[in-house]
C-alpha cells in the first residue's frame, strides 16, 4: 500500500507551488500590466490542488491515524505562502514515522 503521508507531502509541495505561482507571477500579471487570464488558470489549477490537498489530509489523518492537532498544522500551513516548504521536513519525518510503524510485527 502506498504511504499517504507522502503522496500528502508530495501533493502539498505541488500546491504549494502554485500558490507561489498564483501570488507572485498571475496577480501582478493581472494587476500590474491588466492581463486577467493567468489568475483564471493558475487560480483554478490551485484550487483544485488545494481541495486534492484537504482529500489527501483526510486519507491520512485516517489510515496513519494522525492526531488532529498535526493535520491542522498541515493544513494551516497551505493556506500560508512558503507554509509547505516550512514544514517540509516534518513531513518527510511523518513519512518515516509511518513506514517505521508498518514495519513493527503486529502483537
Amino acid at each position: 500500500m502506498t504511504n499517504p503521508v507522502s503522496v500528502l507531502r508530495q501533493t502539498a509541495l505541488i500546491e504549494g507551488i502554485s500558490f507561489l505561482l498564483l501570488l507572485g507571477v498571475a496577480m501582478p500579471l493581472k494587476y500590474a500590466m491588466d492581463i486577467p487570464w493567468p489568475v483564471k488558470v493558475v487560480g483554478w489549477a490551485h484550487g483544485v490542488l488545494f481541495m486534492l490537498l484537504c482529500v489527501f489530509l483526510l486519507w491520512t489523518l485516517i489510515t496513519a491515524r494522525w492526531p488532529l492537532v498535526r493535520s491542522l498544522i498541515v493544513f494551516v500551513s497551505a493556506l500560508v505562502p512558503f507554509g509547505p516548504f516550512l514544514i517540509d521536513r516534518r513531513m518527510k519525518a511523518y513519512a518515516a514515522e509511518y513506514e517505521a510503524t508498518r514495519q513493527l510485527p503486529a502483537v
